[in-house]
């Protein structure tokens, strides 16, 4: 998918500038390798100049202009179903009970 640049960081609010014609669609989200760990974030609108205005659903301590952010092509997604009752999950949609990978057929 589209990478683009961290161009303001705000808090949780980050500015990221796509390349022409490649600008994520609403609700996308978008990861940025840093250091070792991932922040992952989600496209809340259009701000002109080819920029994607995010909300960081992790700290942005350390996050920088100019970090390469990617495009996943698609929402966040979490598990629904029998399989995801009586289990514990981040925002993310990521097991946090140590039980295992859940097993779900709807997101």
């Amino acid at each position: 998918m589209a990478k683009g640049k961290v161009v303001q960081v705000i808090g949780s609010v980050v500015d990221i500038e796509f390349p022409s014609n490649k600008l994520p669609q609403l609700f996308n989200s978008i990861e940025i390798e840093q250091e070792g760990s991932r922040i992952v974030l989600e496209v809340q609108g259009h701000i002109g100049n080819n920029r994607a205005r995010c909300l960081s659903l992790m700290s942005t301590d350390g996050l920088a202009r100019g970090a390469i952010a990617e495009d996943s092509g698609d929402a966040i997604k979490v598990p629904v179903g029998t399989a995801s009752l009586g289990r514990i999950f981040n925002v993310l949609g990521e097991p946090l009970d140590d039980i295992g990978p859940v097993k779900a057929d709807e997101y």
